[in-house]
């Protein structure tokens, strides 16, 4: 099993004042951790794609990109890109090009978007938000496989014998579904052999995804896709810490900041210390305590959905960059080796 970590270059927003971090000191930090998950030995490290107030990155490549410079082992993921709003040409030649930089290290992940600001700023109607990821999704996969292509669709001009360029290492790019929880997303990927992630977050029960994984096993194997090719991944809100009481008591205030400002334009309750608890207990999908603690809920939910990767998501609510350093040397020295150790990695 891969064991990553994921950001979104959340920006602290001051309590008090309402006022919000420099994007350029966030993203100074975000290199800085970056280059340490590597040096502690995290396998892969996805950034998200935003176009909201509170994050810094609206273009993942580009932080990957600049990853693939000063980092030497990890994998560099988007983790999403919103494929829906985004143009699947340039889309490839961006990670292409992350890819080249830095040796066959990227990977392209690519979801219909929970957040929906890019689709009004870059023209698109979100009445049309499965035809567009469908679409776009089919174009991208043949991007992938061909590097001259013809194409027509309906919402991109048409391609007739153009080169995409320039080509992925060994010219093809692994490319992963992300599903928030339907079970249309999950049969697209298992019907096309896709790797799919479940973004299980904010104290969702464990339990609730286990139907998922099995439908998405399930059409893996009903479309005749070989099982020893099959992945399958997690994704969860965490933090780590030296002491599990202290690091959960220094990150609900800014957990629930952030829940409570995404709520109040989705129309949410106002998120709830009892929720914060049940997360952080054994039967729900929010990663925030010590390293022992992580390290059993990690394997229990790779028991209880035969996971290949787990992403520990470290920045919503922008804790500060003291937390996030200390969160991610853990993560590495302490919570990856003990998993590797017990699945006898």
């Amino acid at each position: 099993m891969e064991l990553g970590i994921s950001m979104f270059g959340d920006l602290h927003v001051d309590p008090a004042t309402g006022k919000i971090q420099s994007a350029q000191q966030r993203l100074k930090e975000l290199m800085e951790e970056i280059k340490l998950a590597d040096e502690v030995g995290i396998d892969l490290l996805g950034i998200g794609e935003h176009h909201r107030p509170e994050y810094a990155v609206p273009s993942p490549e580009i932080i990957l990109a600049a990853a693939a410079v000063i980092t030497k082992r990890i994998k560099l993921s988007s983790s999403v890109t919103v494929l829906s709003s985004s143009d699947p040409v340039k889309l490839y030649q961006n990670f292409a090009m992350v890819d080249l930089l830095s040796g066959g290290r990227a990977e392209l992940m690519a979801g219909r978007g929970s957040f929906t600001e890019s689709f009004p700023l870059f023209g698109y109607d979100l009445q049309d938000y499965s035809a567009l990821f469908e679409e776009k999704l089919n174009l991208l996969l043949a991007i992938n496989k061909e590097e001259t292509i013809n194409w027509q669709g309906r919402f991109r001009a048409a391609l007739k014998d153009q080169q995409v360029l320039p080509r992925a290492v060994n010219n093809k790019l692994t490319v992963w579904i992300a599903a928030g929880g339907t079970p249309e997303s999950v049969v697209r990927a298992g019907s096309l052999g896709l790797p799919l992630v479940f973004a299980i977050v904010a104290g969702t029960p464990l339990q609730r995804f286990k139907p998922l994984y099995d439908l998405y096993k399930e059409t893996y194997q009903e479309f005749g896709y070989d099982m020893s090719t099959f992945q399958v991944g997690m994704f969860s809100h965490a933090l780590f810490g030296q002491e599990a009481k202290a690091v959960s008591e220094y990150y609900y205030p800014l957990y629930a900041g952030q829940m409570d400002r995404i709520g109040r334009t989705r129309g949410w309750f106002p998120f709830q210390r009892e929720q914060y608890d049940f997360g952080r207990s054994k039967a729900g999908a929010l990663f925030v305590g010590d390293a022992e603690q992580a390290i059993d809920k990690i394997l229990y939910a790779q028991e209880l959905y035969g996971i290949t990767r787990f992403s520990a998501h470290l920045d919503v609510g922008a804790p500060d960059h003291r937390h996030l350093m200390k969160s991610i040397e853990i993560y590495g020295t302490k919570i990856v080796p003990a998993v590797r150790k017990a699945l006898n990695q």
